[in-house]
């Protein structure tokens, strides 16, 4: 009998964990393709950024950010939630979904930091190009002045000496 409730105890536990290997969600039958879903999520993550850095841009927006994505992707609400529940009853996939997701934001976040740095660099080019163009014509009509200033010297010398 003790040599075999080892066997026993693994044999039960065998059957509990294919058991158990059940889905926790049952598939909906208008699932979104797990491709769309990313991008649908990321498209949400986008304009809840948009959101939260400038209110006043998503208020004057006739649509929410959900109705907006609704339709977007011709999808609807009930269809959305039930495929989100879908997919993070599986945490390991979900999270895979949000790793790739999180990937796009920091490449899209690189790209434009980047473009933020180039105009940057281009106003500062501009503003030294302007100061430069300033100071030149500065530089011109003090040399204009000056030369004014000494015909009219000229002019008034020959005029007292008559």
């Amino acid at each position: 009998m003790k040599k075999t409730l080892p066997f026993f105890t693994f044999f039960i536990v065998l059957i509990l964990l294919v058991g158990c290997k059940n889905e926790l969600v049952k598939k909906p039958k208008r699932l979104i393709e797990r491709e769309k879903m990313v991008d649908i999520m990321y498209d949400l993550s986008l304009l809840e950024g948009m959101k939260a850095q400038n209110p006043a841009l998503m208020d004057s927006i006739k649509y929410t950010s959900n109705q907006y994505i609704y339709k977007k992707y011709k999808i609807d609400s009930i269809q959305f939630a039930q495929s989100n529940i879908y997919y993070a009853a599986d945490y390991k996939e979900y999270e895979k979904m949000y790793n790739q997701i999180k990937t796009r934001l920091d490449k899209e976040k690189n790209q434009v930091n980047s473009l933020i740095k180039a105009e940057a660099k281009k106003k500062m080019l501009n503003a030294k190009a302007k100061k430069k163009l300033k100071e030149k014509k500065e530089a011109d009509s003090i040399k204009k002045a000056k030369q004014k200033l000494k015909l009219k010297k000229q002019t008034d010398s020959l005029k007292v000496n008559k």
